[in-house]
């Protein structure tokens, strides 16, 4: 996604005091470009916890590859754990961790963490917002796609939302960040799905479930009838969110002066409040050390050895913390950054922008007290621009998390993901799915605008759509946006109609029927065979 549409698909952001233990909270849904981009089946209460680190983390001084130590410390003269002062873990004398990381040592110890070696992609890019907009959307380094993929996800499980949301079935936000910023992992390209939550009513009137009307003959009448929608459904939203975190008492101690652990421990607080939210995203800053990355009389201080602290400490709180409140077994976790740092160090005590790096899964239900893959290799004489290579794509974490833990049948990974990517065990195997009924509620939740029959279908469908009345369009996409034609684009008096769409000379795969009315859009998923 280029920055100027990054910048323009924002979410409307809504100034506003805090709402949880110092933290805006911001709760987002998928967009309604997203909602047919998959059909999948997720029967499961499981939930995914990701970890932001924004910067680019040093991997290698994060997990250390002793088998390596001669020529590791070669290359980083100046900053280099003393290999002494590498915590040791269980099963290995070949890779240790940052001696600050004594919570997850203990975690991978005791079997709650996997470590995966070389996490990246092909072709990396080294600009912060291109590579964080690349892990975010799951694209290939020369794509740019409008989706995340958290989003495309979210997408299978909830086809009408945002029409009709909240309801009994599904009350609570599909998916919150804590933080300040929107994720581009949530975005979509025909509206923004993220709601700020704070204070509405600096910008319209929500009480007592009262909207100000919008003059839609203003040129910006339309726009602000769905901020002000987006702005009463986060009003409910505030609610729940509220009730939950208020509902849920005894929770353990979580360190001081960590705002990473201040994050999660809200995270604990909804997941025990009983919101049924599948995915949280939270973050820590400070990752990107060109200088200064350790205190120069001891190496095993710093600026790194603390976010190796605050990291290290804050998953081991909360993951002790959702053993405490009984949510342990619902939860998975993974820490991920836009990429790594260099192989060698700078003259500023510090590491440059690099491409590999580990990455952390965690939860009871991790198949723990394990490294996947092997520590890199490191030559005796390595040059400035000398990286970890790549032995895992990032993609193949999210696809294995997807498959095994959020019970997302295989069949259905290529359209989430956009390919195929390998399975690496992650998850124990007797965390299987099971039926729950929970996706066919999802599949029937809200109010479904737009539909077509036959699907798949070879050469044409009929596609039904309901308008509330006024201007209305109904549009064709393809998998990565580009709009294949128009069907529908005038003024209609409310009801349901009917529009024919015919697919000759098209290529058989998936396209998306999208649905704009007012500040009403919906999208559904429609396969050509042949």
């Amino acid at each position: 996604m280029k920055r100027r549409d990054f910048i323009r698909n924002a979410a409307p952001v809504i100034a506003a005091p805090a709402l949880l233990n110092g933290y805006t909270v911001k709760a987002f849904g998928a967009s309604p470009f997203l909602d047919a981009l998959t059909a999948a089946t997720a029967n499961t209460d499981h939930v995914v916890v990701m970890i932001q680190l924004s910067g680019g983390n040093d991997g290698l001084n994060m997990v250390i590859p002793l088998d390596q130590y001669g020529n590791l410390a070669n290359a980083r003269s100046n900053i280099l754990i003393p290999s002494n002062k590498v915590l040791s873990l269980t099963g290995t004398t070949a890779t240790g961790l940052h001696p600050s990381m004594t919570g997850l040592q203990s975690m991978y110890n005791n079997g709650k963490v996997k470590i995966v070696q070389g996490v990246s992609y092909p072709s990396p890019s080294f600009s912060h917002f291109r590579a964080t907009d690349i892990w975010t959307s799951a694209s290939d380094s020369n794509q740019s796609l409008n989706t995340g993929w958290m989003g495309r996800y979210l997408g299978t499980e909830y086809p009408n939302f945002p029409s009709g949301y909240p309801n009994a079935t599904m009350p609570d936000p599909l998916a919150i960040q804590i933080g300040s910023s929107v994720s581009p992992a949530f975005m979509g390209p025909a509206v923004s799905m993220g709601m700020a939550i704070s204070n509405p009513n600096s910008f319209y009137n929500i009480v007592n479930n009262v909207q100000d009307t919008a003059d839609l003959s203003k040129p910006w009448g339309k726009e602000l009838s769905y901020v002000r929608t987006v702005a009463k459904q986060t009003q409910a939203y505030l609610s729940v969110i509220k009730t939950a975190a208020q509902s849920v008492t005894g929770q353990l101690t979580y360190p001081a002066n960590n705002r990473l652990a201040d994050q999660l421990k809200i995270v604990a607080q909804l997941i025990k409040g009983g919101l049924k939210t599948r995915m949280y995203l939270v973050s820590i800053g400070g990752f990107d050390t060109h200088s200064a990355q350790v205190d120069a009389t001891d190496f095993t201080k710093g600026a790194h050895a603390n976010l190796m602290l605050q990291l290290s400490d804050a998953i081991k709180a909360f993951t002790d913390d959702c053993q405490n409140l009984g949510v342990g077994d619902r939860v998975v976790g993974m820490t991920f950054s836009e990429f790594g740092r260099r192989i060698k160090s700078n003259a500023s005590g510090g590491t440059d922008h690099g491409s590999a790096a580990p990455l952390f899964v965690f939860g009871n239900k991790v198949d723990g007290g394990k490294i996947v893959g092997n520590n890199p290799t490191i030559a005796g004489t390595v040059s400035v621009n000398d990286n970890v290579p790549m032995q895992y794509d990032f993609r193949s974490v999210y696809s294995t998390i997807l498959s095994h833990w959020l019970c997302v049948k295989p069949s259905d990974l290529n359209t989430i993901m956009l390919k195929n990517f390998q399975d690496l065990g992650l998850i124990q195997s007797s965390a299987s799915c099971m039926p729950t009924g929970i996706h066919e509620a999802n599949q029937k939740a809200g109010i479904n605008l737009i539909s077509n029959y036959p699907n798949p279908f070879v050469s044409s469908t009929t596609i039904t759509f309901t308008t509330e009345g006024g201007h209305t369009m109904v549009q064709i996409f393809d998998m990565m946006g580009r709009e294949i034609t128009t069907l529908v684009n005038r003024e209609y008096e409310a009801g349901t109609y009917t529009a024919w769409f015919d697919a000759t000379g098209l290529a058989p795969g998936n396209y998306y029927a999208r649905l704009q009315n007012g500040f009403n859009q919906q999208v559904r998923n429609m396969s050509i065979v042949r």
